[in-house]
């Protein structure tokens, strides 16, 4: 083992390790997120030609980055995840090759901070590939090599036109389709001075000089943030609202965001996977999370160990990347800072995170080479701090495989309780049991199901949340016959609320579509009142129950799953749907058969009423007491259930069974 020798030859083969363990591991099993979806979906009903225009309003310079990466990678979630793959290990290496004409004489250094960038455990978001891929990691690998060349135009002065031409190019591609980076130009003009140190003394003629090889950058970014003032403040910008534009935060505000943007990107990140897998460190994604690191650690320590490239006296080193590091951090934060939004951990805000990314590696280097003199134990460092990033985005990785796991049940449970939808349709519901999409994302996934064939600029359906929307144009208020409208991108959804059905899908639990005429306002009355309140709106008659069955279309889908509960649940509340009380006694006794049961007593109520109305008396009592027993907020539904069947139970025996049953459970007080 001794005579094992590395050469630099061996760095382009690290970083794809490195990238292959951090994402790779979990990539079969992720897919589509957040607005993954609807741009899929516009690729492949609209046409990659549609970007254009759809992102008009909208960062109007990345429609074109959109255009050529879909009329070059078709809608499906593997082929994406995999080529956010491929474009992480190349940032990797964008950012390896600019520090290295930073600093071409901190080989070790800049390999480190390399590392560190890529596996950069406060950016979470990298499985929203098709999104975070065309908005913000193709323009900062354009960055990055932006930055290389504009160092290498000064080391090369035989050739400082043409890098500098690169450099420039390079600059606008990454800074104008997105404000993500609008933050990080000062970084250029610190590395000038890195550069421009070497030669000049004296700080202020290092300054002018520096200045001087930053002006044909600074009138860009000039150009780029009067361009996106004027954009913001113009009304043509259609997302979120720019507080900046309203008049600036107070300067406490200031210093606390980016005291706690350091704290956060400079320091917590690196350890935070401990932090989250403590919190639950006897589940299989801790156990396996924490072993990956061990093993991580002990291949990087044996990599640096091995590795031939020289050791240089660090201190120079350490200083500029601690100062240009802090200075990234906090530039890096404007651009979400100005706009008004948080800097929240395991969440969507991570994604800001993109922007301080070379900035918190930068630190994180600079403090362990600044306060770590021995080479052993600061290889060690550092083979932890990569081995820590790989681990958290492994974590990460195993939510967004969980989310979308629960989203291909979900869009299955649709396909079988729903097998075709009347156009025009808006499906309400109060918030759906996923962490990574909203209404908007998911109106795309659904129209993919139900509308094979698009008719531009009408969308035939809307998944609505009444727990945002409400109040709005989308969903003005509850009543019969209002107007509703979603605009989406270039198409819109017209509807009413007269044209809607209600549906409800628990954290553990089965799609269900709520019934007026099953009492189900009553049913659900412990319900928060943004589930309950729109019931009475949901007219199931919109579903076409006697449509074939739906088979959704693989990829985006995945293939049919094997039936379990919830299948036969489904089927079994479209029979009720149509009153077919046999085809429900039938599911529910096959679904018994086979060892399964709901994990929610809701969803017992169906096969009650079956049970009940078919005369099988015994196995609705028995299944009453037992749902009544597993959960008390159904004891309200199971009254309503066996009042409703007093009333309307098709003959007298079983009428009498009804009331008898309503005494025993006290229904009546």
């Amino acid at each position: 083992m001794k005579s094992i020798r590395l050469s630099a030859k061996s760095i382009p083969l690290a970083f794809g390790i490195t990238a292959l363990l951090a994402y790779g591991l979990l990539l079969p099993f992720t897919g589509f997120y957040w607005d993954d979806w609807p741009f899929a979906w516009i690729a492949k009903f609209l046409g990659p030609a549609e970007f254009i225009p759809a992102f008009r309003g909208f960062r109007p310079f990345l429609g074109p980055i959109f255009f050529v990466t879909t009329s070059l990678i078709p809608p499906n979630p593997l082929l994406w995840q995999l080529l956010a793959l491929v474009i992480r290990f190349i940032s990797g290496l964008a950012a390896w090759f600019a520090l290295n004409q930073v600093w071409p004489n901190y080989k070790r250094q800049t390999l480190v901070v390399s590392l560190l960038f890529l596996v950069f455990p406060g950016y979470s978001q990298h499985w929203v590939a098709l999104t975070h891929i065309n908005q913000e990691w193709i323009p900062f690998v354009f960055y990055l090599l932006s930055f290389g060349f504009t160092a290498r135009a000064l080391r090369n002065p035989g050739k400082s036109l043409a890098n500098t031409l690169f450099a420039l190019l390079l600059f606008i591609a990454g800074v104008f389709p997105t404000e993500y980076f609008a933050g990080l130009e000062p970084l250029r003009f610190l590395f000038i001075w890195v550069i421009v140190s070497a030669e000049t003394n004296g700080l202020w003629p290092r300054f002018i000089e520096s200045l001087k090889r930053w002006w044909p950058y600074l009138l860009i970014w000039l150009v780029d943030t009067v361009w996106l003032v004027y954009y913001y403040k113009s009304g043509a910008y259609i997302s979120y609202d720019v507080t900046a534009t309203q008049g600036g935060p107070v300067l406490s505000q200031a210093f606390s965001t980016f005291g706690d943007a350091l704290w956060k990107a400079g320091l917590y990140v690196w350890a935070q996977v401990l932090v989250l897998t403590a919190q639950s460190i006897s589940t299989p994604t801790s156990l396996l999370t924490l072993a990956l690191i061990v093993i991580v650690f002990l291949l990087s320590s044996f990599y640096f160990l091995k590795l031939e490239i020289g050791h240089t006296e660090a201190k120079p080193f350490a200083l500029s990347a601690i100062t240009i590091g802090v200075l990234g951090i906090l530039f890096g934060r404007l651009p979400s800072f100005a706009a008004g939004l948080p800097l929240t951990l395991q969440s969507s805000f991570y994604r800001f995170m993109i922007s301080m990314m070379l900035g918190g590696s930068l630190f994180m280097a600079g403090m362990v080479e600044l306060l770590i003199k021995d080479q052993r134990a600061k290889t060690y460092v550092f083979a932890m701090l990569i081995a820590l990033g790989i681990g958290q985005q492994f974590f990460n990785a195993n939510i967004f495989r969980r989310d979308w796991q629960r989203q291909q049940e979900i869009y299955w449970q649709f396909a079988w309780r729903i097998p075709a939808l009347q156009p025009d349709t808006a499906i309400i519901t109060q918030q759906m049991p996923l962490d990574y999409e909203t209404d908007l994302s998911m109106t795309a996934p659904l129209n993919w199901i139900y509308a094979p064939e698009i008719h531009p600029p009408d969308l035939p359906y809307a998944l609505v949340y009444s727990e945002k929307r409400l109040g709005g144009v989308v969903l003005p208020d509850l009543q019969p016959g209002s107007a509703m409208q979603l605009p989406y991108r270039t198409v819109s959804f017209h509807g009413n609320t007269s044209q809607a059905i209600v549906i409800y899908v628990p954290r553990n639990g089965c799609l269900r579509v709520f019934d007026p005429a099953f009492n189900d306002a009553e049913t659900y009355a412990k319900f928060p009142n943004s589930l309950i309140d729109p019931i009475s709106l949901s007219d199931p008659s919109r579903i076409i129950a006697d449509a074939p069955p739906r088979v959704l279309p693989s990829p985006p889908f995945s293939r049919e799953p094997t039936h379990s509960w919830c299948y036969f649940y489904e089927q079994a509340e479209l029979a009720r749907q149509i009153r077919d009380w046999n085809k429900v006694v039938e599911l529910g006794r096959a679904a018994t058969k086979q060892g399964f049961a709901p994990q929610d007593a809701f969803e017992w109520l169906p096969f009650i009423e079956a049970y009940a109305r078919t005369g099988d008396l015994k196995s609705a009592e028995q299944i009453t007491r037992q749902a009544w027993d597993e959960e008390p907020r159904v004891h309200r539904g199971l009254c309503v259930l066996w009042k409703r069947v007093q009333a309307d139970g098709p003959d007298e025996a079983i009428r009498d069974f009804a009331s008898s049953l309503i005494g025993k459970f006290s229904c009546g007080q």
